[in-house]
């Protein structure tokens, strides 16, 4: 193995030397063993892709040995600043994990040297994400919370999810049904928030990793931009808190505004900071989702996704394989673009992660309180399932002091944690209905819609009071 790694690295360098791009053939994509879109592996950097400079993810083959990967290392000037490897990986048979390997040669040169290198599976950059929302405007009974509203409700809103018909009819959620939010951190104490923030049952506040998943005293989750329990940490945090909101408000307190779901639990899996978030802190949140369901047998339903950016990350559709496998929906924001920009044409720009293939993704497009798709939605035939309200949507804000705070954003962000919203409701109605299954009622119930016709999988819009 080491002579035909040290072969292949001179021909690599000599390729290069040339000024010639090696390609990188490989098979078709499949859904739970992905390979990746781009078969030119410096063409995988695509125009305005943000990623970590001088850093880069490195798969090498399970098994193989410390002194094989050193001459790979050092053709990238290569030195590894983390191991990751997680106990998900490990339940799927991934036994070297991830590298995380700062280099000292540009990113597209690395991505051309190390593709398709014997010992290699993938190489790719630790891309960055970003929230998918768009600027900020101030609850059910004033005529604010138009996506919650149907037909048939009062005020009336026949281009909202119909939440509140549900609602009318005694479905409002269960306390049993999990969901996670990978985004920001939201306000665990935010008063319409707080009774339904998830409190891990297998860790306590001690310093010690109680539950034995390398996190130590992650209560109500954990944050993986800073590596610590701390999964709120101020205003600046308002992105997910508002997320948070739309799923899982408390409804019938009387009090601000009400989630889809008015009793569910939820978990804080904060990976964007204030610069962004990367690849591989998604890819923990995700698993950390997943070995919760596989090693405790939690019922969690989904993960809701509203972030976006970066290109095709064969580690990252991994993680949502993984989730797949455990049963987990994946709901993602189709990202606001404004157009056919998610992989539907060979000119489209993909947008991930809603653009990835794995059965688990309910990918999701925006519509405002007339119906029309929003202005700022990206959208696609056969890549963004079904349309949701995103325009103008009130929810819960991060505040200090003792006056809870709300307000409208706007975003494929906020089109998302509908459908999430959704998703969590339809298990409490339907608590044996398995992730397809789920999957397919969200997509089955929803109403054909004009704007979202050739638009969407569906072209149809988010319909809840038809559970």
């Amino acid at each position: 193995m080491l002579k035909s790694v040290m072969n292949r690295l001179g021909m690599a360098t000599a390729v290069l030397a040339t000024g010639f791009l090696v390609s990188n053939c490989k098979s078709d994509l499949t859904i739970e063993t992905p390979t990746p879109v781009n078969t030119a592996a410096g063409a995988r950097l695509a125009t305005g892709e943000q990623y970590v400079p001088g850093e880069v993810l490195i798969k090498f083959t399970n098994g193989l040995s410390a002194v094989s990967r050193l001459p790979i290392l050092n053709l990238i000037g290569g030195t590894v600043a983390e191991t990751i490897l997680t106990k998900t990986m490990q339940e799927a048979g991934i036994s070297d994990g991830i590298l995380r390997v700062k280099t000292s040669k540009e990113i597209a040169q690395v991505l051309t040297l190390l593709n398709g290198l014997p010992g290699v599976e993938f190489a790719e950059p630790n891309f960055i994400y970003t929230h998918q929302a768009t600027s900020n405007d101030p609850l059910y009974t004033n005529g604010s919370l138009w996506g919650m509203y149907g037909p048939a409700t009062s005020p009336a809103n026949q281009f909202g999810s119909a939440a509140g018909t549900a609602w009318a009819n005694n479905k409002t959620g269960s306390s049993s049904v999990i969901v996670g939010i990978i985004d920001e951190g939201y306000m665990t104490t935010h008063a319409d928030l707080s009774a339904n923030a998830w409190v891990n049952p297998y860790e306590t506040a001690n310093g010690v990793d109680d539950d034995g998943n390398g996190y130590i005293d992650d209560v109500n989750g954990w944050d993986f931009a800073a590596n610590d329990a701390s999964v709120y940490d101020g205003t600046s945090d308002d992105h997910g808190t508002h997320v948070a909101g739309t799923i899982g408000a408390r409804g019938g307190n009387g009090a601000g505004v009400a989630g889809v779901c008015w009793n569910v639990k939820m978990i804080s899996l904060k990976f964007l900071g204030s610069s962004g978030g990367s690849s591989t802190a998604a890819i923990k949140a995700i698993d950390y989702l997943t070995d919760l369901k596989t090693r405790h047998g939690l019922n969690i339903v989904a993960s809701n996704n509203s972030w976006g950016g970066g290109g095709y990350s064969q580690a990252l559709q991994s993680a949502i394989g993984r989730a797949n496998n455990a049963g987990i929906l994946f709901v993602a924001a189709a990202g606001n673009g404004g157009s056919d920009g998610v992989g539907d044409d060979n000119d489209a720009t993909p947008n991930y992660p809603s653009n990835y293939t794995n059965a688990n993704v309910i990918a999701v497009a925006s519509i405002t309180s007339s119906g029309a798709l929003s202005s700022f939605s990206n959208y696609g035939a056969q890549t963004v399932d079904i349309g949701a309200p995103g325009s103008t949507i009130q929810s819960t804000l991060p505040y200090t002091g003792t006056t809870p705070a709300y307000g409208a954003y706007s975003g494929t962000s906020m089109a998302t944690p509908h459908v999430t919203g959704a998703v969590a409701l339809y298990k409490s109605i339907n608590p044996s209905a398995t992730a397809a299954q789920i999957k397919s009622a969200i997509l089955n119930a929803g109403v054909a819609t004009s704007s979202l016709s050739g638009k969407t999988v569906t072209g149809d819009r988010l319909r809840v009071s038809s559970f």
